[in-house]
């Protein structure tokens, strides 16, 4: 059931000078919150990792080294702009804004806090509220693989498009497994719209959908989340040891920071997605303060945003990266087939009690048929490896191996 009218509460009395400006301003202060978001962001992470690691960081540009964020992008537009001979000019300087512009357009349908009145007019604290705001933010996930894809494509470089191959391949494993875990979220709300989502979630801590949904839901967002972003340990795309830089070794100066840029936007894009979708929004307790209520829902929102900006530094510090085989099994191994069986579970309860209790039953078996299933083909494939020949202890592949057996027919 839908929960309230998806219209924006300034439209109530028709499209006036004052709604024009109010959703102007709304636009160029979510543009700048974001913007001074990311560059506070990666002083942050270079801090806090430097921390982890008993280093410095940071500390001669400001206090505490907050303005070296703004000395190394001013570094990076006076630089020489290149473009590699064999690239495709146009693909190549595109790519860039493709990985931007989704993170601008996602972060706009995101609530940051209550309703204040403006010039008589009730706003909500969110640059966009569209009844359709979950879809919006599944597309702009999907489009921003494009700018890897298409950058890795276009420098002519193959340890490039290596990397925008293996970008390709994992974001369209863990967005299976990404999408399930939203439909989940959807179906308990029976809203599309983020403002709705964020209002379900309102009543109370045991309200929030990291508890309604069980905590299986908000494990596999946030492991398939941190997958979609190429952030440690999923980093595969950008894997220094094999691939140099990964998809934008060719770039440098200013296109070199947009990609920069969209990384760390995505991050903090996606941690207020992730508070947004399980942990209430803005929603907390708020004192009986007449002028400053509508604070509190922001600073709750910043507080919760924080700690999951921080959990991603956290894992970038303590986590190895992961072989690229692994994260391939995670995804299509575990990740997909646990999400649908807990969207499964979930359609079951929401129907009836009995049904979610046998969905559950029917789930436990089909999870065990199917891993037992797994185990008898990997027993197979590793017995089939042990009768090849083998180098030291390591079997040799097949093209070795056919130069192998020549060498010994001659």
């Amino acid at each position: 059931m839908m929960l309230a009218s998806t219209v924006d509460p300034i439209y109530a009395h028709g499209v006036t000078l004052a709604v024009v400006v109010i959703v102007l301003v709304r636009m160029l202060v979510g543009f700048a919150v974001l913007m001074g978001a990311v560059t506070i962001m990666i002083w942050f992470e270079r801090k806090a990792i430097s921390d982890m690691q008993s280093r410095l960081g940071p500390t001669r540009w400001g206090p505490f080294g907050l303005f070296q964020t703004l000395a190394d992008g001013l570094k990076l537009i006076v630089k020489e702009d290149l473009v590699p001979a064999e690239a495709d000019r146009f693909t190549f300087k595109l790519a860039p804004y493709l990985s931007l512009i989704p993170a601008l357009v996602t972060f706009a349908i995101v609530p940051v806090g209550g309703t204040v009145d403006i010039a008589g007019h009730p706003v909500t604290l969110q640059i966009a509220n569209p009844p359709i705001g979950v879809l919006l933010m599944l597309a702009m996930s999907g489009i921003s693989v494009y700018g890897v894809v298409l950058a890795g494509w276009s420098s002519g470089s193959k340890y490039p498009l290596m990397s925008a191959v293996r970008a390709s391949a994992q974001m369209i494993s863990y967005e299976a497994a990404l999408g399930m875990t939203i439909v989940t979220v959807v179906l308990a709300t029976g809203s599309l719209s983020t403002q709705n989502i964020v209002a379900a979630q309102a009543h109370g801590i045991w309200h929030w959908n990291l508890i309604r949904l069980g905590v299986v839901p908000f494990v596999i967002f946030l492991i398939a989340i941190t997958a979609e972003l190429n952030r440690p340990p999923f980093d595969v795309v950008e894997a220094e040891t094999e691939l140099v830089g990964g998809f934008h070794t060719e770039y440098s100066s200013f296109r070199f920071g947009v990609f920069y840029l969209a990384e760390f936007m995505n991050t903090i894009t996606m941690s207020a997605v992730i508070v947004t979708l399980f942990l209430g929004g803005p929603a907390g307790w708020v004192p009986n303060i007449p002028h400053l209520r509508w604070v509190f829902p922001i600073l709750w929102f910043l507080i919760k945003t924080v700690f999951f900006a921080f959990s991603y530094i956290w894992f970038r510090a303590a986590l190895p990266r992961f072989r690229y085989d692994q994260l391939m099994d995670l995804g299509w191994k575990r990740l997909i087939p646990l999400s649908l069986g807990w969207l499964l579970i979930i359609a079951g309860f929401l129907i009836k009690i009995s049904w979610g209790f046998l969905m559950a039953a029917l789930v436990i078996l089909a999870w065990t048929l199917l891993s037992r299933t797994v185990a008898i083909g990997e027993h197979r494939r590793e017995g089939a490896d042990s009768l090849l020949p083998t180098v030291g202890e390591r079997p040799l592949p097949g093209r070795v191996l056919r130069a192998f057996t020549d060498r010994e027919g001659e």
